[in-house]
């Protein structure tokens, strides 16, 4: 995705060959329309997938995680890192160790929220080492549903997530994709454009959805743009 390139490399600050901040424009200050223009990216990548929910992790994916539930007209759900009174004792567990803290905390899900039924879409900030998006896979597999794929905006090639997920045999889609990092400096992956995951057994229904996918992007765009027009207008 160039536009997210673009903006990596205008505003990105790499601390070190491993460590990129982008709270500037994403996971702390957040640009709401390059958000937006995400979660339509991840629906068009899979529109064939028949998703009924997106999943994510607290709290830096949230926002992709939503923009992408909008464009594909789906809930989206996120696991909590801190268990709270209300959701009492039916929630599916995971332990996850975060890269970027250096701790290992537990996150969960209210039973209700995740079905048998469901074909879940797997949506987070940063691919690097894997482990928060590996604990939310065994949070889906623990229910039943069925795990469809996993989008993340920014993926760290040089580190072993991407590898940990597709022995689990998991589609993974990353909209930038980094090789390498320094200081003043960040090379990204020189790849053609990414072309939408296709389901197994495609058929005329499947693209019927895909099609009712791109409406709903399209319609949400169309949406936005009034509200901006109108924000102006009558405020």
């Amino acid at each position: 995705m160039k536009l997210l390139e673009e903006r990596i490399r205008a505003e990105g600050r790499i601390l070190s060959d491993k460590v990129l901040k982008v709270d500037a424009f994403l996971n702390h200050q957040v640009d709401t329309m390059l958000a937006v223009e995400i979660g339509r990216e991840f629906a068009r990548l899979f529109a064939h997938e028949h998703i009924t929910k997106v999943l994510t992790i607290e709290a830096s994916g949230i926002q992709f995680a939503m923009a992408t539930g909008i464009a594909l007209n789906v809930p989206f759900v996120y696991a909590k890192k801190k268990k709270a009174v209300t959701q009492g004792d039916q929630v599916y567990a995971a332990s996850v160790h975060s890269f970027t803290r250096g701790e290992t905390y537990q996150v969960s899900i209210v039973k209700d929220y995740l079905n048998p039924e469901d074909r879940v879409l797997i949506v987070d900030d940063f691919l690097a080492t894997g482990a928060a998006l590996v604990g939310l896979a065994d949070i889906v597999a623990e229910s039943g549903a069925t795990l469809v794929g996993m989008g993340c905006v920014i993926e760290k090639t040089f580190q072993e997530g991407r590898g940990l997920i597709e022995e689990r045999g998991i589609p993974v889609q990353s909209l930038a994709r980094i090789v390498s990092m320094s200081p003043g400096q960040v090379e990204f992956t020189a790849e053609k454009p990414l072309q939408p995951v296709m389901a197994v057994g495609e058929s005329a229904d499947a693209d019927h959805q895909a099609d009712q996918a791109k409406e709903t992007i399209q319609s949400s765009s169309t949406t936005a743009d009034l509200n901006r027009i109108g924000a102006g207008i009558g405020c």
